[in-house]
């Protein structure tokens, strides 16, 4: 009966889903995003950070892992591992680390539950805060860290430490003797039905939590709604576009972005790229990789020759257990993936840049 009503009823509760948890506007977005950024920048340490980067200088960013129950609607159960991994390597090789928001779902579990069924994870990221190396910011479904009387209680019970929640950071760098910044926030900010919206939390914790755990789906795959969420990435890029020597890093979407591509539409530049030189090894790879469904996007209406100044973790949830983020380090910035490849966890780098690309070659108007 389960796999009849699976068949039946996930496309449908789904698009549900998708229709009142997401429905980003351009002008409320923007405006958000440049509210925020200013306020960080005229009282850092209050609502966001503002950090000197050095050559020296190494950080991961992942985001929504929405960590759970474990039930059938935890989305973060099959990624455990992965994650846990990618920490121990990074707090290893002594990386700052950003944890860009949702990392808890606490829109359909409760505090005692999620500390209840997730030490591991709490134990493993508080080794970067131990090193004075972890940043916490918030999103909308763990809007419960910013906005609740208790909520430093429970995060000194996850992390046996205090806490300090932002809401952003911008982290501040000189490449090639220019001044280049990087403004990390969820990405939520001006979306009507996501930030901090009363109907959305009642839908996700009255209705869609208990659908999804009795149908056992997980919606973080490329199948489900990717046009909602490259127009939310779009209107991202959007803003970014407007800056000057401003790199805009955000999570939300659940869809991996780089260079303010989508790693689709990148896998499809490759692809073309692969053909036109005969190289039958890459076409059949990147064929095998789109057969498996393994890439996630959508087309956006970016241009080629468009700025490469937005980027997007992805997720810390995909229903295979990979996971997704962004890397700075030694003046390069990388999309990479955490997996599981015959019982081994492994980081593989999707994508890769020089930060020296993210200049601006041309004067814009900033921070509109």
């Amino acid at each position: 009966m389960r796999k009849f009503l699976q068949r039946v009823l996930s496309g449908p509760v789904i698009r549900l889903a998708n229709k009142y948890s997401s429905r980003p506007d351009k002008v409320r977005v923007h405006a958000a995003l440049t509210s925020l950024y200013q306020k960080i920048l005229e009282d850092p340490g209050k609502r966001g950070l503002v950090i000197d980067f050095h050559a020296s200088s190494k950080m991961i960013v992942f985001s929504d892992q929405h960590k759970g129950s474990r039930n059938f609607r935890d989305d973060f159960l099959l990624a455990e591992k992965n994650y846990l991994a990618a920490l121990q390597y990074y707090n290893e090789k002594e990386f700052l680390y950003c944890n860009l928001g949702d990392s808890e779902e606490l829109w359909e579990n409760t505090v005692e539950s999620i500390l209840k069924h997730n030490k591991d994870t709490f134990r493993a990221e508080s080794e970067f805060l131990r090193r004075n190396a972890f940043i916490k910011v918030f999103g909308n479904h763990d809007l419960y860290w910013d906005n609740d009387p208790l909520a430093s209680l429970n995060l000194y019970r996850a992390y046996g430490q205090k806490v300090k929640i932002y809401e952003g950071v911008i982290i501040k760098m000189e490449v090639k003797g220019r001044s280049l910044s990087f403004f990390l926030t969820h990405g939520h900010q001006g979306d009507l039905q996501s930030d901090g919206n009363w109907f959305s939390k009642w839908f996700v914790s009255t209705i869609w939590g208990p659908l999804q755990s009795f149908l056992r789906i997980n919606p973080n795959t490329p199948a489900y709604d990717n046009k909602l969420k490259s127009e939310h990435n779009q209107i991202m890029y959007d803003w970014t576009a407007m800056q000057q020597d401003l790199v805009l890093i955000t999570g939300h979407t659940h869809q991996p972005v780089f260079n303010s591509l989508t790693h689709l539409e990148r896998m499809y530049i490759r692809l073309k790229k692969a053909r036109k030189k005969a190289d039958i090894v890459e076409v059949k790879a990147i064929e095998a990789m789109f057969a498996a469904g393994k890439i996630s996007g959508d087309a956006s209406p970016r241009l080629d020759y468009s700025k490469n100044t937005y980027f997007n973790t992805g997720c810390g949830c995909f229903d295979d257990g990979d996971i997704t983020g962004i890397e700075l380090e030694s003046g390069m910035i990388r999309l990479v993936e955490w997996k599981s490849v015959d019982g081994q966890h492994k980081r593989v780098i999707l994508e890769e840049s020089p930060l020296e690309r993210l200049l601006d070659s041309t004067e814009v108007t900033t921070i509109v």
